[in-house]
């Protein structure tokens, strides 16, 4: 038995008013991690294009914050997983309970019912723990004793974790990550931000003072302007040739998905939208191409750019891939 929840689809924004909204969102979270903005665009670019983030680095450089920052600017319902290693699958998912006055089970929805739902240190979880994530991140659904409930529109997973701690840790499989719409870290702070942070935490968290900036519906008329963000059938064709390199690249044991290609593209529809186009240009998909195919490609042992050279991160091999591909001129018609 299924059950589903439908909605009218929201009317889509103005220029002006998308523009306003984003910058308005933007500040927001800007001022509360000092000296990132380009975190601060990728969140927002993955939220707006129906995505999911995956976070990634080292511990106290801000990882929570940036999700926390996110989830604050929008009046949506919100949770948090902590993952630990003794986290079960219906601690994330729910679980039905048997009610013995009624004599019939009863669906207790878990924290992954919610717009946005922050999981912190979700290597930390087992396979079987992370696998819970799957439907709910592809389908935006979850099936318990074959009942499949809806879940919340729009849904977002902020995910983060620590590459460095590796003791009680669980790589995610590639079948996981291929669902982040993109990976991205966030870096030490420069010295100058970092000094700020130091002045502006001395009288309690930035998060305080943070308020929405948007709700639900706000943020699903600017998901439906994302949508409507025109993508040329040359652009189209240059994000494809993009990910095909990736299928054949010897420095690469496994390329990027068809997925990939779907996400690169409905990302750089959010990137144009947010930049004030309704149009997308080749230099989105330049832009987004190393968070968006970065971690689903695995490298070859001892990896060789074409020039011999030694390949030191698979970023790299992604900006090669990027930088030798030709943008497609339009064809008659297009």
């Amino acid at each position: 038995m299924t059950t589903t929840s439908a909605s009218a689809p929201s009317p889509a924004l103005s220029s002006e008013e998308f523009a306003e909204l984003g910058a308005s969102i933007r500040r927001a979270m800007n001022s509360v991690l000092d000296g990132k903005p380009d975190a601060v665009d990728a969140a927002l670019t993955v939220l707006l294009a129906e995505g999911h983030l995956l976070i990634e680095d080292v511990p106290g450089v801000g990882k929570t914050m940036l999700a926390r920052a996110l989830a604050r600017c929008v009046d949506a319902t919100i949770s948090r997983i902590q993952f630990t290693s003794d986290l079960l699958p219906a601690d994330i998912t729910g679980v039905s309970v048997f009610r013995q006055q009624l004599g019939t089970f009863e669906f207790t929805p878990g924290p992954v019912f919610a717009h946005i739902v922050i999981g912190d240190e979700i290597n930390r979880a087992s396979p079987k723990t992370q696998s819970a994530l799957l439907e709910c991140m592809e389908e935006q659904q979850v099936t318990v004793d074959g009942r499949t409930h809806r879940l919340e529109t729009p849904f977002l997973v902020v995910a983060t974790q620590n590459p460095i701690e590796m003791e009680g840790t669980y790589a995610l499989p590639e079948a996981q990550r291929d669902r982040f719409m993109a990976r991205i870290s966030i870096g030490y702070p420069d010295p100058e931000s970092e000094a700020l942070m130091v002045r502006d935490r001395e009288h309690g968290s930035p998060l305080d003072r943070v308020t929405p900036v948007i709700d639900v519906e706000g943020l699903r008329r600017m998901i439906a302007t994302v949508r409507e963000v025109f993508v040329s059938p040359a652009v189209e064709r240059y994000a494809v040739a993009i990910v095909q390199a990736t299928h054949d690249d010897p420095a690469l044991r496994l390329g990027a998905s068809p997925r990939s290609t779907l996400q690169l593209v409905r990302a750089s529809r959010a990137r144009a939208a947010l930049d004030g186009r309704d149009f997308v240009l080749p230099d989105d998909i330049d832009a987004l191409a190393v968070p968006v195919l970065s971690h689903r490609l695995v490298l070859m042992p001892r990896a060789q750019h074409p020039d011999g050279s030694l390949v030191r991160g698979v970023d790299e091999v992604v900006e090669r891939i990027v930088a030798s591909t030709a943008v497609p001129l339009p064809a008659a018609g297009d």
